[in-house]
């Protein structure tokens, strides 16, 4: 009876993780770059349309006029960034991934979160990708919950940081009220809510992974016990399983590697953010101070990106970019360096990801 019911739990993990695949190459399908695309681009127009101080031979001048060095400096940095990330999976993963499994680990990561609303994230997919590049299921799991944490914290205590160290104020002048489900909301309680919401989310998992993982599991448990939540009890559970299972694996880890999992994280987010202020620097004359405000409402206009219904926050991205930076430009030139920063660090990856994913996928067919 004991064989049967092992032999049974094992067929029921292996139907689990064959669903889990199933599900994350349908996230990995190449033609779902549609979506976010044509999101992007009605955003976009609607800007231009809705603008009144756009200035077309002002824009071509701005164009030919942009510092060079600033652009070299933009793309250095942004291969800083992505560097930086695959030394953090290499890294985190204590080496079992290769240089170029961890190349293509982060670029189809990015890729995945492009296509996919960034409440959502692509960490199923991560796990899929990191799984077929070698490393075990669970380990694989456990290091893309770790990655997830790690993130968010940052975001927290980035955030506030910036609000009660930073000595002038973060949001934009002017009355930016957002109407969400008939409430007018300004953009600090947008924030407020948005930066809460991760908070007690992150907490909770870090409670989870690193403090009391069983606790965890029975606290969502008894959560979707009620009668509203029922129909997630199943996923509480596994959920529950999964980070019981995380947490025993990161067991154990020297301070060493955990000072650099953080070092690292912090690393990876302010290349991200100083990518940015180096565009911004090509097209207009910034001081120290200037540079210092555009990297901390970067933390702030995150956060409110986090919480995007959107495909890789398209159009929300363009409008919050929009209202956080337009006082360093003039004649509307605000829409063309958002374009051009979301063809950097957005469209450039959906169509990378529409090459490297059947390639990847020969690759790991062939070496599995």
């Amino acid at each position: 009876m004991h064989k049967f019911s092992e032999k049974s739990n094992i067929y029921k993990k292996t139907q689990e993780v064959e669903n889990n695949n199933e599900s994350a190459l349908k996230d990995l399908n190449p033609n779902k770059i549609a979506i976010p695309i044509a999101v992007g681009l009605l955003a976009v127009l609607y800007l231009i349309f809705t603008s009144d101080n756009i200035n077309f031979d002002r824009v071509l001048e701005n164009l030919k006029n942009a510092k060079l060095w600033w652009i070299g400096a933009a793309f250095a940095v942004l291969l800083l960034r992505d560097l930086g990330y695959m030394y953090r999976i290499r890294y985190l993963t204590n080496r079992e991934l290769s240089w170029k499994s961890s190349l293509y680990t982060i670029l189809l990561w990015e890729f995945s979160s492009a296509i996919t609303p960034s409440v959502v994230g692509g960490t199923a997919v991560a796990i899929f990708i990191i799984n077929k590049e070698g490393v075990a299921f669970g380990k694989s799991l456990a290091y893309v919950i770790l990655t997830a944490v790690l993130d968010n914290l940052f975001f927290v205590f980035a955030s506030l940081f910036v609000i009660f160290f930073v000595p002038f104020s973060i949001f934009p002048d002017g009355n930016n009220t957002i109407v969400l489900a008939g409430y007018a909301l300004s953009l600090q309680s947008i924030f407020t809510i948005s930066v809460s919401l991760i908070a007690v989310y992150t907490f909770f998992m870090a409670f989870g992974l690193f403090v009391k993982p069983k606790a965890f599991r029975w606290m969502l448990i008894k959560l979707t016990s009620f009668r509203l939540f029922k129909r997630w009890e199943k996923d509480a559970a596994q959920t529950g399983d999964d980070m019981i299972l995380a947490s025993e694996i990161l067991r154990g880890n020297s301070l060493n590697y955990w000072s650099k999992a953080i070092l690292s994280t912090i690393v990876v987010w302010s290349a991200r953010y100083f990518m940015l202020n180096c565009l911004i620097a090509a097209f207009a004359d910034l001081n120290g101070a200037n540079h210092l405000l555009i990297f901390c409402r970067q933390i702030i206009m995150w956060i409110i990106m986090l919480i995007s219904p959107t495909p890789g926050s398209s159009g929300t991205a363009e409008w919050s970019f929009q209202l956080f930076f337009n006082e360093f430009f003039q004649s509307g030139f605000v829409l063309i360096v958002a374009i051009l920063w979301r063809l950097i660090t957005y469209y450039a990856y959906l169509i990378i990801g529409v090459v490297a994913v059947p390639r990847w996928l020969a690759r790991v067919i062939k070496k599995n």
